[in-house]
């Protein structure tokens, strides 16, 4: 998903300074659209592997989205390659995450999305809990299990696009925080979805913060902090689960 924004962003960047540079009142929109559009095409095809009669096969959409990455990132070097220094100045610092760029133009479709998911999450909450258990089971207590998972997936999609699309890209944020959450307030995802919500939101303003002033007057990108405080976090996680 994210490689698939990224290689979106790339084809913005590049591309329009390889034919010339594109309008200033059109380059953010047209930078938020490609991103948000390499996601969900990247998104689409990982689900169409997945899919074998009528079933979704988690595993295979896990290999196809790794190897799609891997693509993705191929698509990516190319056009750091082809790019002129002020265009992989850009680049690079856009692929690293910062929120140097927000503006309003970029805020309202990334409040409209945020909103929609942050509604329509909590209302799957049960089915999510049904779940945990097993697909079987799930599928037992009368939820549409594959109904489930193309919705969990088109949400997904749309909220790490829109993201992306207007901060680019930020690792980590969404890989630790619902684990972290979930050793706090538990597993009921209706509290777990909110608490989610609200604790990625500080984090992320929380690593901006320091990102501004570990090197003042300069500014880190903002990925490479959540890396930093994420990485380790994970491996600890990791640690944890095989004790």
């Amino acid at each position: 998903m994210a490689g698939g924004a990224a290689l979106g962003a790339a084809i913005a960047i590049v591309g329009g300074s390889l034919v010339g540079g594109l309008p200033p009142a059109l380059a953010p929109y047209l930078l938020s659209l490609c991103a948000f559009t390499g996601g969900l095409l990247v998104t689409a095809v990982v689900y169409r592997f997945g899919r074998r009669d009528g079933q979704t096969n988690v595993a295979t959409m896990l290999l196809a989205g790794v190897a799609l990455t891997a693509m993705s990132g191929a698509g990516v070097g190319l056009f750091t390659y082809l790019a002129d220094d002020a265009t992989l100045r850009s680049l690079t610092f856009w692929n690293l995450g910062s929120l140097n760029g927000a503006s309003y133009s970029r805020l309202w479709p990334l409040l409209l999305v945020t909103l929609g998911v942050a509604i329509w999450l909590p209302r799957r909450a049960d089915a999510l809990n049904a779940l945990l258990l097993g697909e079987s089971e799930a599928r037992h207590l009368g939820f549409n299990v594959e109904r489930i998972k193309l919705e969990l997936v088109l949400c997904t999609a749309l909220g790490v696009g829109a993201a992306v699309a207007a901060a680019g890209l930020i690792g980590f944020i969404g890989l630790v925080v619902p684990h972290l959450m979930r050793l706090l307030v538990g597993p009921d995802h209706r509290v777990l979805l909110p608490a989610s919500l609200l604790a990625g939101a500080s984090l992320l303003l929380l690593a901006d913060l320091a990102a501004r002033l570990v090197l003042a007057p300069a500014e880190l990108p903002i990925g490479i902090v959540t890396a930093l405080i994420g990485a380790p976090f994970f491996l600890y996680l990791l640690v944890r689960g095989r004790a």
